[in-house]
């Protein structure tokens, strides 16, 4: 699962607006434009990444019709810890390149 997890959120372009949909979704369930609310993101953009989470089975929703809300699944939800970890070396390595290109 982690070399899985590692596909779909650091070896991707959105992976930091998927991240943040997981970690809101930990806490409790949203709608895409709730989501889209909360993380102050076009409602498109969110409805995309909940597409891809969903394709992944790290999402699950209660339909698919407009207000239909979106929780964690239950393998995302046993693997939340590795998920945390995955997302903080994301982070660092981020910070990291940002510091060397801000050097540069």
């Amino acid at each position: 699962m982690d070399k899985f997890m590692w596909g779909i959120l650091a070896g991707t372009k959105g992976a930091t607006n998927r991240a943040r949909i997981i970690d809101e979704l930990k806490n409790r369930p949203y709608n895409v434009n709730q989501l889209a609310e909360k993380l102050e993101l076009d409602y498109k953009t969110v409805k995309h990444h909940i597409r891809v989470l969903e394709r992944n089975n790290m999402v699950t929703s209660t339909g698919k019709k407009y207000g239909a809300l979106y929780f964690l699944s239950d393998k995302m939800e046993q693997n939340y810890d590795s998920f945390q970890e995955i997302w903080e070396e994301f982070r660092k390595s981020n910070e990291a390149c940002a510091i060397y290109d801000h050097a540069s």
